[in-house]
């Protein structure tokens, strides 16, 4: 199987609204309406995407995209506000969404380790990741990382006529290197 490590045409890039609003709100709704990997139940319209951005380039929070050769978006990862509490400052919530044509190419891991560096760089001591507790490839994924299962409340959602436990799992990185109160 060919991975997106093997391509030269995959490549990783900054999003931005104007040119990646239409391909990220398409992933999105795709997860929305097929997946469990988004606890929604409405696609969004295309009006959200710009709260969405504004509220990424309001936090600081960078839009990783992987683009093919022609400039179509794969995939993309971002993170956000774990809890709106200044002393959770260091940590981030993030979310990896694949394109459904992509999945299985490596892309998500390529996205993962790109949030994870840019993590660091932020000064950002811990990455967040809520994976539905039975979304097996994303927990492998988040697992060979060094992501570790920091616990799961069960019942959390309630999608497709059915409940879903809402896994955590977590990276303690060596960053900041002065963390300070306030």
């Amino acid at each position: 199987m060919n991975t997106t490590e093997d391509r030269d045409d995959v490549r990783l890039i900054d999003c931005n609204e104007a040119e990646h609003a239409a391909a990220i709100l398409d992933i999105l709704n795709e997860a929305i309406v097929n997946s469990t990997a988004l606890y929604d139940y409405v696609p969004r319209p295309a009006s959200a995407m710009s709260t969405w951005f504004a509220s990424k380039r309001a936090g600081g929070c960078p839009v990783v995209g992987a683009v093919d050769a022609s400039g179509k978006l794969l995939g993309f990862a971002s993170w956000g506000t774990f809890r709106a509490f200044p002393a959770y400052k260091y940590t981030v919530e993030h979310s990896v969404y694949v394109h459904r044509d992509c999945r299985g190419l490596g892309l998500g891991e390529r996205l993962l380790r790109e949030l994870i560096e840019r993590a660091r760089q932020a000064q950002v001591h811990v990455l967040v990741g809520c994976v539905d507790a039975a979304n097996a490839g994303s927990i492998r994924l988040h697992t060979r990382l060094g992501f570790t299962h920091s616990g799961t409340i069960t019942q959390a959602g309630f999608k497709f006529g059915r409940w879903l436990d809402a896994a955590f799992y977590q990276l303690n990185l060596e960053t900041p290197l002065a963390p300070v109160d306030g």
